[in-house]
């Protein structure tokens, strides 16, 4: 990974570029390497910061999407960030959506990847087999239209992850915390400029949900990647950010 993480105010994130600030929320399984294309592609025109979301050092009562909101508000608020535009994928985006309902004083625009808050099929609320490689491998593979998306180190690092008892009950707890907290009535209070950018074969959040989400968000548009999965920004970078340009583009007018 050729991003750089540093550590500040008991923070970890990464902070490439100069500019208008582009906020980059990671997904439940998802690295910060995930947003590499985008972070290359954009570092030379804005500010581009994602931040390490603390899934795993929640205390296991308090874990929950509402938790990592507020997380992204100190973190926003200790970097003294203003009119973010913020982009999230899968259960980022769901944070992201939280995070602008309360605070769009904050948020100048949102992109929406594979987001949660309306309906996903994840993993399930369990791991059932998580001792089996191959399952996991089956799983990770889920995830991409293309299987071979699913590299080895990746599948190491969701199979050691899930593996890891501390880890694997936050991880659950986030999950079942992010079903029970759908937004369909809330989500038409968002006003600002909103992009939805989604695999044509996304398998966890179907392309259903982002039909629904175009419909219930007042200010929003729709655009589709084809023959991609749930993690479009990864799987189809090139069009990723093709399609995210003339939308970041418009916000300058």
């Amino acid at each position: 990974m050729d991003l750089v993480l540093k550590e500040k105010h008991g923070f970890s994130y990464v902070d490439e570029g100069e500019g208008e600030v582009l906020l980059l929320l990671h997904g439940l399984m998802g690295a910060l390497s995930n947003w590499q294309d985008v972070v290359n592609e954009f570092k030379g025109e804005y500010r581009v910061i994602i931040p390490m979301l603390p899934i795993y050092d929640l205390p296991l009562l308090t874990t929950g999407v509402k938790t990592l909101s507020k997380f992204v508000h100190k973190f926003v608020k200790k970097l003294e960030l203003q009119d973010v535009i913020l982009l999230g994928n899968s259960l980022g985006g769901h944070v992201g959506l939280i995070y602008t309902l309360s605070h769009q004083e904050y948020v100048k625009a949102l992109v929406l990847t594979g987001s949660s808050g309306l309906y996903e099929n994840a993993f399930g609320g369990s791991f059932p087999r998580r001792e089996s490689y191959d399952f996991v491998k089956e799983k990770v593979a889920f995830t991409f239209y293309d299987p071979e998306v699913a590299t080895k180190d990746l599948v190491d690092d969701v199979y050691a992850t899930i593996n890891d008892r501390n880890k694997v009950i936050r991880i659950l707890a986030m999950a079942k915390s992010a079903i029970r907290h759908n937004m369909s009535k809330d989500v038409h209070k968002i006003t600002v400029p909103t992009a939805l950018i989604w695999g044509r074969d996304d398998k966890i959040t179907p392309p259903d949900v982002a039909v629904e989400f175009n419909q219930l968000i007042p200010n929003s548009e729709l655009h589709w990647i084809d023959k991609c999965g749930h993690a479009a920004m990864m799987e189809r970078p090139k069009e990723f950010n093709a399609l995210l340009r003339p939308f970041l583009e418009k916000l300058k007018k």
